[in-house]
């Protein structure tokens, strides 16, 4: 008899340490590239009300987060490497919540997020390092659940399709551009600038993947008007007005169409 793979998902989902989290998750992957599991939806998907993090962070809201304004410091960058593998570790999770919350797609779906969550697990680890270079451990600095919430308030595929990979992420797109851009202008910042490019490259196909996703949703209904602002913006009314700068060649490889880039550019 198989194993249940959205209930090992779950269980690796719910890890309540990096190290627990990385370990189930390699086991887990092995037995899915192998083909080992049955794919039988469960019969409760759980609303979550805490992410796995907050076993060992210290969660607070956004505005209490510390700035780091001033990058020639190193504690300022340790401060911004924090955030980074945050936000990296949040995305582990944000692509296990996928593959466990919508159990009734192909499996190209699980394979793309099993993907998506491999990658931000090496992502986080290089991160990881290079803060702990710095005499700070992820978990020692403040962080706010934003990504979580936002997760949890998109229980169905267009939704969050729309506003994890296709805002959120690609958010990140706009904004690693700039901060490695940022980050040029200091001394001895090569080593984080690499990492940084490194996750930007990468992160084009994850938002890819949720927009190939997004769309595969919207084809599947019948009648639906898919318009990608207005369903951003029922989550978290005024999302667009704050984006400054747009990454445009990113998120045309990532999927964004020439008027979505013509509307996002207005705002």
């Amino acid at each position: 008899m198989k194993t249940n793979f959205f209930l090992l998902v779950k269980e690796v989902l719910r890890a309540s340490n990096p190290n627990d989290k990385f370990y189930l998750f390699e086991q887990l992957n092995k037995q899915f590239i192998t083909k080992k599991l049955d794919f039988i939806p469960t019969n409760d998907i759980e609303i979550f009300d805490a992410p796995s993090y907050s076993q060992f962070c210290i969660i607070v809201d956004s505005k209490q987060v510390p700035q780091r304004k001033n990058l020639a410091l190193d504690e300022n960058r340790a401060t911004l490497l924090h955030a980074i593998a945050h936000i990296e570790y949040s995305a582990i999770d944000l692509a296990l919540d996928a593959c466990y919350r919508f159990q009734t797609l192909p499996y190209q779906f699980y394979q793309d997020w099993m993907e998506v969550a491999q990658d931000e697990i090496r992502h986080f680890t290089m991160i990881n390092e290079l803060l702990e270079s710095y005499g700070v451990k992820y978990g020692e600095i403040v962080v706010h659940q934003g990504l979580f919430d936002a997760s949890m308030k998109t229980l169905e595929l267009i939704p969050r399709m729309a506003l994890i990979p296709r805002y959120m992420e690609a958010n990140g797109l706009d904004a690693n551009a700039m901060l490695i851009e940022r980050l040029k202008k200091f001394k001895n910042t090569q080593n984080i600038i690499e990492l940084l490019q490194i996750i930007l490259d990468e992160e084009i196909d994850h938002v890819k993947k949720g927009d190939r996703w997004y769309k595969y949703g919207c084809n599947q209904k019948n009648n639906f008007s898919c318009d990608y602002f207005k369903i951003v913006n029922s989550v978290y009314p005024n999302s667009f007005h704050t984006n400054k700068h747009i990454n445009i060649q990113a998120r045309k490889k990532a999927g964004f169409s020439d008027k979505e880039l013509e509307i996002l550019t207005k705002y």
